[in-house]
Order: structure tokens, then sequence, then C-alpha cells
């Protein structure tokens, strides 16, 4: 059991049935009044996002959360397979549950597979990712100190936007939270 008054970002707990992982949180002390806890909860399972507020003295049940290294063998369409890498066994999941999380992520990358009692709701990739520009606008020679960017496609279909000294064929690194372009590797 967990007290409201001892939340901090990233925890995770159950809460009427639902499992519920903490954005945000604020400690308010009014004026007048008790002290409350102001909260901003995402609904792991549904990807929601809702407020609420709790008395620092409110106890919740923390969830614990299975993080996995699997590896991303495949897509069978709707359906990607990820590989245990101790068992060798093969894990589907459908395109529902991994959503866009995969833009950045090749074929025998490993990511964590989120699971919640058995059940797998999301995936996380690598923080950051060499990939190869398969398409983008020739490079300009000098084109270094204005700051100015191009779009790019990359070798998985992702499009993000590079400096302009960057050319087709060339490997780059990308930070797959933010999609950003952080150098040529």
């Amino acid at each position: 059991m967990v007290s409201a008054g001892d939340f901090r970002n990233g925890l995770t707990f159950e809460l009427d049935g639902n499992v519920f992982q903490v954005v945000e949180f604020q400690h308010v002390k009014p004026g007048k009044g008790a002290a409350f806890v102001r909260t901003k909860l995402k609904n792991i399972i549904t990807g929601s996002v809702v407020e609420r507020t709790f008395r620092p003295t409110e106890k919740v049940e923390q969830a614990h959360i299975e993080r996995k290294d699997m590896e991303y063998s495949y897509n069978d369409g709707d359906i990607y397979y990820f590989m245990d890498q101790e068992s060798f066994e093969m894990t589907p999941i459908s395109k529902a549950d991994v959503g866009d999380t995969l833009k950045f992520v090749k074929e025998n990358m490993v990511c964590k597979i989120l699971s919640y009692k058995g059940s797998v709701f999301g995936i996380e990739p690598p923080t950051f990712v060499e990939l190869e520009v398969s398409e983008t606008e020739p490079g300009i020679k000098g084109d270094t100190a204005t700051g100015a960017t191009k779009p790019a496609t990359l070798e998985t279909g992702a499009q993000i936007q590079v400096p302009l000294f960057v050319n087709q064929g060339e490997m780059i690194r990308v930070d797959t939270r933010t999609g950003e372009y952080m150098e040529r590797v």
C-alpha cells in the first residue's frame, strides 16, 4: 500500500479496478482546510489521462508492472511478434497494443514489453536508435550553421526533420521518445 502523500512520477497503482501511472503530482496546502494531493493519472491499459485529488493519508494498492526485454522479430499485418531472449518463445502483440511506438524500431532490436498480470499493454523501444536515411533531398555543402531542417524518410518508413547537411544513405541517431534527429553516426 502507498499513501497519496508518497506519490512520485512514474508510480503505478490500482484504483477502482484500473491501473494508473502518476504523470504529475502536486502537494497543495491551502490557507484554509486540509492539505491534498492533486494528480494527473494515466490509465496504462486504455491510455486515457484523468485528473484526481487525494487526501495525503489516502492509501492505494501499488501495481507491479513487469518490464521484459524481448527482441522484435517481424510483423504479419496487424500482429507483431517478439521473441523472449531466454526461452526463445514468440509473443504475438496486436497492432492496437503497439500503436506507433515501433515506427523507429527495425527487426532484431530489443524492446521492453510492459505487462500487468500477464496482459501486455505497451512497448518501450530503445531510447536511441541508429537508422539509415532512405530518402531525402541532397545535402548542400556549408549548410550547417543555419539550423534549418528538411524532411527525411528513414529505413523503417518513419518521417522526421533532419538538418540540411544530412544526405540519403547516411546513418543517423534518433531519439525515439521525441522523434528528433540527434546526430550522424
